[in-house]
């Protein structure tokens, strides 16, 4: 079955490419164990060189491939050229900061018996090729945080990335080759979903991580696991996004419609539902609406469009059959929540307010949020943490006790405070309960796929 790249915006075919061939794949793995074999040999300084190598040519080509993303999946063209820009930078951190998160960490002197004594230190060492399962709706940051950190370990790559993205995936592969890094340490591997549990089993890949569903996540993980492989995941997400009166409730509306329908409302940390104070939960709504109504929709690749199509057919009809299934049960339609005629696979923004208690064990991968009225702090930390996911939350309060308490009684990733969540470079991403394991980014995520080796020499 062939791999096609699709325009959501017209239903066009871009592109289609054949699977690799059990052949192919093998000599691709035969490439990697001997690229990384090469590979680990580079120097600090000289992997850092290559990612700044790197970080150069996306800047360079960076209006190229965002319309290749947009093109691939829909993601508004400004939304795209950030997305590059952002690839760029996380490149250029860990070019700047590798050395530092690598260098050896020494230990304690070992005093022996006999008056001699024993040096000990940990090794930061590279560990191999990674398998990287990446996902469709940020086709080059999500791989090139994953990415950065490996090369910078020293490490190997193999991306099998989602199936509707293949143009973004190959532009990645020859982005590194431009770079300068050795052949095979970076390659990506055309082939269908069922072939990757195989691959976790090869020995010649030392660990694996993936970004997807809570589904894809498990499989994954039980595959890695009779293996012996570790593995770092970053699942779904249905993220508060909570409102107390003391609030700057402009700033905090004006957010709100950002948080939620960025890139067409397909990220895992977007704000999905919105725990509002009883005492500012009228207002709050009814500017949320009026914003989200005002949204641009159109096409992605004009500048001035704000919302673009779903990435595909499914994921539209989805998300439709989602947002039914919540009004069938009770909710309340603000606006939105039907499908509009016309090519594209278009969903208009969507709020849904009087929710039944199945909604928060739904993740909405779309332009659909969820509206929460609660009476005080209590419960809205409460409905906050009653949800099988984890990722992150954002909270808006400029009370410090409450500010307090949200920090330390939210269970997630992360908590931002009076702002938006995203990933830094510079901070460690991923979360708890079924939104994952493991941490991306910064020293956290660099050090997830190394070996620290203890080394004891003693003196003669």
């Amino acid at each position: 079955m062939a791999i096609a790249s699709i325009n959501p915006w017209d239903g066009s075919v871009l592109q289609t490419f054949t699977p690799l061939t059990d052949e192919e794949l093998e000599a691709k793995l035969s490439l990697a164990a001997t690229g990384f074999a090469t590979y680990r040999q580079w120097s600090i300084p000289q992997r850092a060189a290559g990612l700044n190598r790197l970080a150069t040519l996306l800047h360079q080509q960076r209006e190229t491939w965002a319309r290749t993303m947009t093109l691939e999946m829909g993601k508004p063209i400004q939304a795209a050229l950030a997305e590059m820009d952002k690839s760029a930078w996380v490149c250029r951190y860990y070019a700047e900061q590798g050395a530092a998160f690598l260098q050896d960490q020494a230990g304690p002197l070992d005093v022996l018996p006999d008056g001699t004594v024993a040096r000990t230190w940990v090794r930061r060492e590279p560990l191999g090729v990674i398998l990287a399962v990446m996902p469709w709706n940020f086709p080059f940051w999500q791989v090139f945080r994953a990415l950065a950190p490996a090369l910078m370990a020293g490490n190997g790559l193999l991306l099998k990335h989602a199936s509707n993205v293949p143009q973004s995936a190959l532009g990645i592969e020859q982005l590194v080759t431009q770079a300068g890094f050795p052949p095979g340490v970076m390659q990506t591997l055309l082939i269908e979903a069922h072939r990757v549990a195989p691959l976790l089993a090869d020995a010649r890949i030392q660990a694996a991580t993936l970004t997807g569903s809570e589904a894809a996540g498990m499989a994954f993980a039980a595959a890695a696991g009779r293996a012996l492989k570790k593995t770092v995941l970053e699942l779904g997400g249905s993220d508060p996004f909570l409102v107390l009166p003391s609030a700057d409730l402009e700033t905090a509306v004006t957010t709100a419609v950002t948080a939620r329908m960025l890139n067409n409302g397909q990220s895992c940390i977007a704000a999905k539902r919105f725990i509002l104070h009883e005492a500012i939960a009228p207002a709050f709504t009814a500017q949320l609406v009026e914003r989200c109504q005002a949204l641009k929709i159109g096409d992605p690749l004009d500048p001035a469009t704000e919302l673009g199509p779903l990435a595909t057919p499914a994921l539209r009809d989805e998300l439709h059959r989602q947002v039914t299934k919540m009004l069938h049960e009770g909710a309340q339609r603000l606006c939105g929540g039907q499908i509009p005629p016309g090519a594209g696979n278009f969903y208009p923004p969507t709020l849904l307010t009087h929710l039944p208690p199945s909604a928060r064990h739904i993740e909405f991968f779309g332009p659909v949020g969820l509206i929460y009225e609660v009476a005080d702090l209590d419960q809205a930390i409460q409905v906050a943490n009653d949800c099988p996911f984890g990722l992150g939350a954002s909270a808006w309060t400029r009370d410090p006790q409450e500010q307090q308490r949200l920090v330390t009684e939210l269970a997630s990733g992360s908590v931002f405070i009076n702002g938006m969540v995203r990933s830094d470079p510079r901070l460690p991403f991923g979360g708890i309960k079924q939104s994952g394991y493991g941490r991306e980014l910064g020293e956290w995520g660099l050090l997830e796929f190394v070996n620290l080796k203890t080394v004891w020499v003693k003196e003669s």
